[in-house]
């Protein structure tokens, strides 16, 4: 599937495993989430995106995110960064994932 904000989410993947602290946010909805997942990703629904501050204390914390396609978690980068994380990156969609899915 093609990614229309051009991330690659295994190259975002494989750079988030190979870090420590790091989180790894999937911002589709909890269904979604229960249905496949990245390993190591922590759900946080894009309507709940406010309540990252309960998971992550740390602002300068390096915190990916995913969605589907790209465009909820580019919507989730904007608003970390608008609440003071400083450390996000849009990593694109699952549907492009070619890695290990746990369910």
């Amino acid at each position: 599937m093609f990614n229309f904000f051009g991330n690659d989410i295994n190259s975002g993947v494989k750079e988030f495993n190979a870090q420590k602290n790091a989180v790894l946010l999937d911002v589709r909805t909890r269904e979604e989430f229960e249905e496949g997942h990245i390993p190591k990703s922590v759900n946080l629904p894009l309507d709940e995106i406010q309540k990252i501050e309960e998971l992550v204390k740390d602002k300068n914390t390096k915190i990916y995110t995913y969605c589907y396609s790209g465009a909820r978690s580019a919507d989730a980068t904007r608003k970390l960064n608008f609440l003071g994380y400083v450390n996000t990156e849009n990593i694109g969609g699952i549907a492009s994932y070619k890695g290990e899915i746990e369910r």
